[in-house]
């Protein structure tokens, strides 16, 4: 893999500060942008400029940069280094040891292929340890009605995460999940989606995603953890006799049987007909009254009943 040299294609020394890279790249940005630019490969220009700056502005990036030999820094380097040695007397040289030298870095050890793994693309080298960071978590909240909690339901989820542009510049983007709710979830537990976070970098595992599950308010039931409480109207003479009644709840209609002498506010459970679970919830029918003394009718027929019960219930 040939060595791009981003010092130079920013015009900077290798020793330029953050700010002055940073200056470079701006000014450079305008020159070769396509929009304006008439200079020839100005498209090009404009890759490459961004690719440097993406590479020297992060601390990180630029320090496994600089460890990669630059050839013509190198050749620099020993091009300086004869003309010293040609100076020195011939008898004066002292004599070094033999030493090994090590290895010239293999191509596929260069920065491009580091560059590589934190932009998601393939590479035949193992990872840099360097630049190994876990993804942030994401938190969101998805609200379902009480029916959904007895068969489960699959929700849109959207959320911000991270993509590349076409010159490699991270922006920030939105995705979509389709996400499935299981059913017998209480409003206020938390699902955890493995890796459905933010992305990590290099071999960075990626984020969590938790969804926070909120059961919306009803206009027929109260929810209260895994319970579920219904008022049913009755009437007077229906808490007398007794009365066989239908009750609808989140999973399809029920008989129930009010027993005679019943009072209002008296609460009749109907076992595990609650929210899913182990164990499941159970359902409470409330007794309320829906019916007054208010017409004429009534109250002879409320002055009836006073004559034919002479007892007081208070008597005691």
């Amino acid at each position: 893999m040939r060595y791009k040299d981003h010092y130079k294609t920013l015009g900077v020394p290798r020793t330029a500060t953050p700010e002055a890279i940073k200056a470079a790249y701006r000014r450079l940005a305008r020159k070769y942008h396509p929009d304006v630019s008439r200079e020839p490969l100005a498209e090009l220009r404009f890759k490459e400029v961004g690719e440097a700056y993406k590479v020297l502005k992060d601390p990180a990036t630029r320090a496994a940069y600089d460890l990669i030999p630059c050839p013509s820094y190198a050749s620099q380097s020993r091009s300086e280094a004869k003309p010293q040695a040609a100076r020195r007397p011939a008898s004066a040289a002292p004599k070094q040891p033999k030493t090994e030298t090590a290895p010239p870095p293999r191509h596929d050890d260069s920065f491009g292929d580091i560059l590589g793994e934190i932009m998601g693309r393939p590479s035949a080298m193992p990872r840099h340890r360097g630049l190994n960071v876990h993804g942030s978590d994401q938190r969101a909240k998805v609200q379902i009605d009480v029916e959904e909690a007895y068969t489960g339901t699959w929700r849109n989820v959207s959320m911000p995460t991270y993509v590349t542009d076409e010159y490699g510049a991270p922006i920030v983007s939105k995705r979509t999940l389709k996400v499935s709710i299981p059913k017998g979830l209480r409003s206020g537990q938390t699902l955890r989606l493995a890796g459905q976070g933010f992305p990590g970098m290099g071999e960075g595992r990626d984020g969590d995603l938790y969804l926070d599950v909120v059961i919306r308010p009803h206009r027929r039931y109260r929810v209260e953890g895994r319970d579920i409480y219904l008022d049913i109207p009755l009437s007077h003479t229906n808490l007398a006799l007794g009365a066989l009644v239908n009750v609808p709840t989140p999973a399809g209609s029920v008989q129930v049987t009010i027993p005679p002498g019943s009072a209002f506010g008296r609460k009749l459970r109907l076992k595990g007909k609650g929210i899913p679970g182990e164990p499941a919830g159970d359902l409470y029918v409330v007794l309320v009254q829906t019916e007054a003394a208010g017409s004429n009718v009534a109250q002879k027929a409320y002055n009836a009943l006073k004559s034919a019960f002479s007892f007081s219930p208070r008597q005691t």
